[in-house]
């Protein structure tokens, strides 16, 4: 431990080195190929593999071959041995120096039968899965939860398919829209209890930091807008992708929000993200 611990200091030292530990964190509990690693950093593969393999030393990076492609993810039992290492050795005698600063409390100790929790989808576009997302909240648990979607950059309009698999669903799609993430920065915005990137892409983007510390998941999908072929598989495609977000929606909405420890249900909405389960819709 003694040399441990300053060896991975001095690699998270480097700049893109920390900039791939973090997309990996915020990725997490994901394995992510080599090559969207490389594609959202905009490195070359053999600057990434460099990158890689002394987060791997380290043993702040794991590896997984599936096929012939290689996957990374963070070892977080590293990455917490690290940050408490920070928080607790380092401060030895004087911990309240190293407490997280303070914020103001949310609502989360309001029961929840007193309130609605504030929940926010978020993709690129804001055309397709992240509008899916939040009719699908909204019609299920709309009393439960006030539901909103963004795009990091959104198109002007919402896609036509995933409208017609909406409006054949029994969603009213005459409320949604096309929105950028900055309408929800700023003042007079909502306090988001939940934040959940639905592509991949939205994920690798430096994200901003919400205000109140939202407990925030990665539920990404592939994106049906990209499924070329007839007509027919192309609604197939969006088809599927609402059946998945539906069943984690149902997932979701069982959970009891109002009675569970913060770390149990971070560890319950990762887990809904990794389903890819389609149940039949109602």
């Amino acid at each position: 431990m003694e040399t441990l611990i300053p060896n991975r200091l001095s690699t998270l030292g480097h700049p893109q080195r920390l900039a791939l530990f973090r997309l990996l964190m915020r990725r997490y509990p994901d394995r992510v190929p080599a090559t969207e690693l490389a594609r959202a950093l905009g490195l070359k593969p053999n600057t990434l593999s460099t990158y890689v393999n002394a987060l791997r030393q380290d043993g702040l990076v794991s590896q997984e071959r599936v096929g012939t492609s290689l996957r990374y993810a963070i070892d977080m039992d590293a990455a917490r041995e690290t940050i408490d290492y920070l928080l607790h050795d380092c401060c030895r005698g004087r911990p309240e120096i190293c407490a997280p600063k303070a914020t103001p409390a949310p609502a989360e100790d309001i029961p929840m039968s007193d309130r609605k929790y504030n929940v926010l989808f978020i993709c690129t576009g804001n055309s397709a899965r992240s509008i899916m997302a939040e009719s699908i909240l909204r019609d299920i648990a709309g009393d439960r939860f006030l539901v909103y979607s963004a795009g990091t950059a959104p198109r002007s309009a919402l896609n036509s398919l995933a409208l017609e698999v909406l409006e054949l669903k029994g969603h009213d799609v005459s409320v949604l829209r096309s929105k950028n993430i900055a309408e929800f920065q700023g003042a007079n915005v909502p306090d988001f209890d939940f934040v959940f990137t639905v592509c991949n892409q939205a994920a690798n983007e430096e994200c901003p930091s919400w205000p109140g510390q939202p407990l925030s998941a990665h539920w990404g999908l592939p994106d049906p807008v990209k499924v070329e072929g007839s007509d027919a598989e192309k609604r197939r495609a969006f088809h599927q992708t609402y059946a998945v977000l539906r069943y984690r929606m149902i997932g979701f909405t069982t959970l009891p929000i109002g009675s569970l420890d913060r770390i149990t249900l971070q560890k319950a909405i990762d887990e809904i993200g990794q389903s890819n389960e389609e149940r039949p819709s109602q």
